[in-house]
């Protein structure tokens, strides 16, 4: 039987945004704070997910060797250093989170059967690279706060409160929305960004946070005047909304995930490779 197992690690790098090609203006307009003189530092984590046959010892890999190939290869050479000058392939492209994602994965790539590659530069921020050339994803995570009614328009209280519970009571209730917006693209040769992170942030900002937060959802958004809004109903409304502002940044919206609650989540899957637009309830996982 195959299965997945995913090792932990962490290392702390520091790096700047900077193309000598450009003017300190020019690489100011590019990179905003990022590319002040010498750097910013992040307290990176790393997963690393690999793929195998059980053995007859219960194990894909001896997690052991695993964690020295990982220090070897990877956490001794980035640990406490400046990565713009650490490794060769960060002269060509920058040091961004989902670049650095795809040069691990080259680094470990001959010594683990590697699936993929996760990395945290913060726990709002991080990329996941799965061996596809340049293409890899980038997430932002951020939250709302908003009550909602889940009642049919069509329905009366007693069939809405057989359907949907305490959830149907007339006046409503509220949740602090944890959101995850994944977006897929390709790292560019130099920036080493799939997308501007400060335009896709802004972009989340002001089509979703802003317009949601602190809003009864029933009667303050349009579109649930007539659409019941269930987490799965929201992610959907959500993904809706970003699909194309997402697009005139240059990448792909490939995911939104919302999680209502440590125990309810949802998960809409949009770019076209993937299987049918879907949401899944499941346990909201802690991150890291």
């Amino acid at each position: 039987m195959q299965c997945i197992v995913n090792r932990r690690a962490q290392f702390s790098a520091s790096h700047r945004y900077w193309l000598p090609e450009l003017s300190e203006t020019e690489n100011q307009q590019q990179f905003g704070l990022c590319s002040r003189f010498p750097g910013h530092g992040h307290n990176y984590v790393l997963f690393v997910s690999l793929l195998g046959e059980l053995d007859e010892y219960g194990m894909v890999l001896n997690l052991s060797d695993v964690k020295h190939v990982i220090k070897r290869e990877v956490t001794s050479q980035l640990d406490f250093s400046y990565l713009n000058d650490v490794w060769q392939e960060f002269q060509q492209t920058l040091p961004t989170t989902e670049n650095i994602a795809r040069v691990i994965w080259q680094k470990l790539a001959s010594h683990l059967p590697i699936v993929k590659i996760q990395l945290f530069e913060h726990p709002q921020l991080w990329a996941e690279y799965q061996g596809n050339g340049m293409e890899a994803y980038l997430t932002i995570s951020t939250h709302f706060s908003a009550a909602h009614r889940l009642a049919h328009p069509d329905l009366n209280q007693q069939e809405n409160t057989e359907i949907y519970g305490k959830c149907a009571r007339p006046n409503g209730h509220g949740h602090n929305y944890h959101l995850e917006v994944t977006v897929k693209g390709k790292i560019h040769p130099r920036t080493g960004m799939i997308v501007d992170l400060s335009a896709l942030n802004q972009a989340i900002e002001d089509l979703v946070i802003e317009p949601l937060d602190h809003t009864f959802l029933n009667k303050d958004i349009a579109y649930f005047a007539k659409v019941v809004p269930t987490a799965e109903n929201i992610a959907v409304y959500i993904s809706n909304v970003l699909q194309q502002p997402v697009r005139e940044l240059g990448a792909e919206l490939h995911k939104v995930k919302l999680i209502e609650s440590p125990n309810n989540s949802c998960e809409v899957y949009c770019t076209p490779a993937d299987s049918i637009k879907s949401a899944t309830r499941e346990p909201a996982l802690a991150q890291v």
